[in-house]
């Protein structure tokens, strides 16, 4: 686009040279010109910018994907196989601090809880679960059965 317009300007420079346009419609056409260069800069800037915000929140979701895999693996797998039940909460508790956004994991603290007589706890889990995940089933019941038993 910026080549063509540099072309059609350097056209009108030599008709404008030959005497066959008058100078102040050389002038409009350098103006409307430079004016449309402007306004492409201007797009080209704007979506610089957006591919930069892209990029960084990229970064964020990678980072968080990184957190969750090591919370996985150093946290909520061995909380699953632990045999203490206050083992597992204090696993599960450390691997949500890496990776809060785990409505399972949130879900199985909610159970672990449970299971310990830690109703209120349990039902902050469970909340917490469904507030990730409003279509958590398991959890909506598991809330429920807990509030019912008071």
């Amino acid at each position: 686009m910026v080549m063509l317009a540099y072309r059609q300007v350097r056209l009108l420079i030599g008709l404008a040279l030959l005497g066959a346009v008058p100078v102040a419609c050389y002038n409009e056409a350098l103006e409307r010109q430079a004016e449309q260069i402007r306004r492409q800069e201007a797009e080209i800037a704007r979506q610089r910018k957006e591919i930069e915000a892209l990029a960084a929140g990229q970064r964020v979701q990678d980072q968080k994907r990184k957190d969750c895999m090591r919370a996985f693996r150093e946290y909520f797998d061995k909380a699953r196989l632990a045999t203490d039940r206050n083992e597992a909460i204090s696993l599960y508790r450390e691997g949500l601090a890496i990776c809060p956004e785990d409505d399972v994991a949130q879900y199985e603290l909610g159970r672990a809880l449970a299971s310990s007589g830690r109703h209120r706890e349990a039902e902050q889990a469970f909340e917490a679960a469904l507030k990730i995940n409003p279509d958590f089933t398991d959890a909506r019941r598991q809330l429920e059965a807990i509030r019912n038993q008071r």
